[in-house]
């Protein structure tokens, strides 16, 4: 079982998710254990590319195994967009935006995504609801 991690800031988790999402990781397993431990076990996940509600660990961790087997897979933050909003002592709402790249039959694609976070810092599995989806073309 992988050890709870600590953090001072909601963008020390931010990052630390991210970082995960980026790694290219011979033990893959060991980063999705890392990426899955992150995330309550009464998590909800409204995830970027995927129809579906996932409100359970088992859920959670098959979207992100469909996902890091994508091909040159990265996120990368636009930082300028990022807003913290503090709730009361240690939990927080984080929102902003972040670019998906992967491959899709050889052609490096860009996903764009609006993002949203509501996490516990005082808990040893500070992500209780994470809400990303891909940025609608203007009307």
């Amino acid at each position: 079982m992988t050890q709870a991690i600590t953090f001072a800031q909601p963008e020390d988790l931010l990052k630390e998710w991210m970082g995960l999402i980026n790694t290219d990781d011979a033990d893959r397993a060991n980063v999705l254990d890392r990426l899955c431990a992150l995330y309550d076990p009464q998590a909800s996940l409204i995830p970027t590319f995927s129809n579906r509600l996932l409100t359970n660990p088992a859920a959670i961790r098959e979207y992100f195994i469909r996902l890091s087997s994508r091909e040159d897979l990265s996120i990368a933050l636009h930082e300028k967009t990022l807003k913290v909003h503090p709730i009361k002592e240690k939990i927080y709402a984080l929102s902003g935006i972040y670019c998906w790249r992967f491959a899709i039959d050889g052609e490096l694609l860009n996903f764009e995504a609006r993002f949203s976070y509501m996490v516990d810092l005082a808990s040893p599995t500070p992500i209780l609801h994470h809400h990303s989806s891909q940025i609608p073309r203007m009307l």
